[in-house]
């Protein structure tokens, strides 16, 4: 098998290059989005992931990837308008129509099974409202200011657009963070969307979405993070 991958590497730049990665982070629980930056050994020895294992499965992926890779968009070489454009018709959108959805199953299975759950289920209730909250208003940030100003930018660069950029820029990378934070507490709390004995269709249901909600967000993060905030910088 050729070496393609290797541990020195950044985890934002591997799926970078092999946006199916992401697939193989998210089995592992690596963060690949606002952890992105950190070398892959580094998160290896921290979360005792076999190392051996970790690299065969990513490279032999990619070994198996070129066909699929030729119908793939590499958003690397894609414009900054281009890219934001599919963040917003995919992620913002995919977000807009689940988040209130989820709600509502979360609510129902809050009430039905509170007797048995209501200590976990208390908890996942007040995070999600937090991260449904936080990424309401990011949405709104992204395409009412940072979006425009960065595809103002793209037809006429000058470094006071740029300022702007990196002034929202940064508040936006800090909102990555806190929604990370999130969705790791909320995957800690619930031993990683395991449904009780006793959980009912609309408890797997709510843990689908959640974990749905997880990777979208993740793969959205990952897109800004590491290749269209990577462009400006």
């Amino acid at each position: 098998m050729i070496k393609t991958f290797n541990k020195a590497q950044k985890i934002g730049e591997i799926a970078t290059i092999f946006p199916k990665a992401t697939e193989i982070f998210m089995a592992y629980e690596i963060d690949f989005c606002c952890g992105g930056d950190r070398a892959l050994e580094v998160v290896i020895k921290e979360q005792n992931i076999h190392e051996e294992e970790l690299l065969g499965r990513l490279n032999d992926a990619y070994a198996a990837f070129d066909k699929l890779a030729s119908e793939s968009r590499d958003w690397r070489m894609a414009s900054s308008a281009e890219l934001i454009d599919f963040i917003v018709n995919k992620h913002h959108t995919f977000m807009r129509e689940e988040l209130p959805t989820t709600e509502k199953l979360l609510n129902k299975i809050l009430r039905v099974h509170y007797v048995e759950n209501g200590e976990i289920l208390s908890r996942l209730h007040k995070l999600f409202n937090n991260l449904k909250s936080e990424i309401e208003e990011h949405l709104i940030k992204e395409e009412e200011i940072l979006f425009p100003l960065i595809k103002k930018y793209e037809k006429n660069p000058t470094d006071e657009t740029k300022e702007d950029i990196f002034r929202v820029m940064n508040e936006t990378e800090n909102e990555h963070d806190k929604a990370g934070d999130i969705l790791k507490e909320m995957r800690k709390i619930t031993d990683g969307y395991q449904v009780p004995e006793l959980g009912c269709s609309s408890f797997e249901r709510t843990y689908e979405k959640l974990k749905a909600i997880e990777s979208d967000l993740f793969h959205h993060i990952h897109l800004e993070n590491n290749i269209l905030f990577e462009t400006l910088k």
